[in-house]
């Protein structure tokens, strides 16, 4: 009993000294934690993003369309009847001669749509001749050198003037495209003059069809630039030609107004049995092979002729 007694009536200075240490501990263990070097905060809560779901898909804003290239449209009506028309024999000074005769065409060749197309000088203003869809002399399917939204530029037959009364070189003229059906080419020629080569160019490779022929004479030569297949035709009553095709191209003479009785002077390839430098009125002497080649080309067929 005396001890039961003595355990539950222990000192309360006793009880107070014991809760004092503890304290004690407590608080030094707390500061040692927070003046480590390495102690880190603890970290933020990281808050749960919110999803919002659009009501309706944005609608992109429409892309204009590209602005029209080149001339505007020009849908007026003409009475071709009252138009010159473009040929072989035609004289039309109102035609601008070609003045860049070193590009290359577009690969693309066009005819009349119709009875005829009306050519223009200026797009802006009204035509001053029609090119027919058909003729006896060819020059009907003509190369685009240049193409536009509503129009393209093309190389004509005919001449803005004779050599003895002004620039006699290679016609050029607007066409509308609303008036003109298009095709491709996928041929031209390249003749050198200093080299004495003849290639027919296609987009796979090219063919050398000549490494000489004969070509115009110091008075009378050969015209150089770009042109095109006009016609080609067999004409028994050149006994020169020994029954080989001629090839006829767009561009005339540049000193002769006119050639055997003919109010023209047209350049062409053709056969002869002399056939080897300077030495014809401007047109282009080959041999057989080279002829039947040039023969197989389609009418519109560029040709480049560098001097």
């Amino acid at each position: 009993m005396r001890a039961s007694q003595s355990h539950a009536t222990t000192s309360p200075r006793a009880w107070i000294a014991v809760v004092v240490g503890v304290v004690v501990v407590v608080a030094g263990f707390t500061g040692a934690w927070l003046l480590r070097p390495d102690a880190a905060a603890e970290p933020a809560a990281v808050p749960t993003p919110t999803v919002v779901t659009p009501s309706a898909t944005p609608t992109p804003e429409a892309t204009p369309p590209p602005a029209p290239v080149g001339f505007a449209a020009n849908t007026a009506a003409y009475e071709l009847a009252s138009l010159p028309q473009v040929d072989v024999f035609a004289v039309l000074p109102q035609l601008p001669v070609d003045t860049d005769p070193a590009s290359a065409p577009t690969g693309e060749v066009v005819t009349a749509a119709g009875s005829g197309a009306p050519v223009f000088a200026d797009p802006t203003a009204d035509p001053v001749a029609v090119l027919p869809a058909e003729y006896v002399y060819g020059g009907t399917t003509v190369p685009v050198v240049e193409r536009q939204e509503h129009w393209v530029r093309v190389l004509l037959t005919g001449r803005q003037a004779t050599p003895s009364t002004g620039d006699p070189g290679q016609l050029t003229g607007w066409l509308r495209a609303q008036d003109v059906v298009f095709a491709a080419v996928d041929a031209r020629v390249e003749v050198s003059l200093s080299a004495r080569t003849i290639d027919i160019v296609r987009p796979d490779g090219s063919e050398r069809i000549a490494t000489d022929f004969g070509s115009g004479v110091e008075g009378t030569p050969t015209p150089t630039g770009r042109s095109f297949i006009m016609t080609t035709r067999v004409e028994p009553s050149f006994g020169y030609t020994r029954g080989y095709p001629l090839v006829y191209l767009s561009v005339q003479s540049p000193t002769l107004d006119g050639f055997g009785g003919a109010d023209v002077a047209i350049t062409a390839f053709h056969y002869h049995d002399a056939r080897s430098g300077a030495i014809s009125n401007g047109c282009i002497r080959l041999d057989p092979a080279a002829i039947e080649k040039l023969a197989e080309l389609p009418m519109g067929t560029p040709v480049q002729i560098l001097p």
